[in-house]
């Protein structure tokens, strides 16, 4: 027997980002409510959060804080690995 599914699960976030994970998503054929789902699964059976999670170095930290995304190069990226 099934649990019927009647929690409701609500985020904010720019529309920008929901746009462009949306189009991720929808390339895998994956809806925004089953990814969710699916993350919310993973949590459950791992007994942790699915993504391994580091705090950045300070070459990380200045990269996001460039002004506009036009001034990440590639040898800049590849300097962070």
């Amino acid at each position: 027997m099934t649990t019927p599914k009647e929690a409701t699960v609500r985020s904010r976030l720019s529309p920008d980002l929901k746009k462009q994970a949306e189009s991720v998503l929808a390339a895998i054929g994956m809806s925004s409510s089953e990814a969710i789902r699916l993350f919310y699964q993973q949590i459950s059976n791992r007994k942790e959060f699915p993504l391994e999670l580091k705090v950045p170095n300070q070459k990380t930290i200045d990269a996001f804080n460039e002004k506009s995304p036009e001034s990440v190069t590639i040898e800049k990226l590849r300097e962070l690995s």
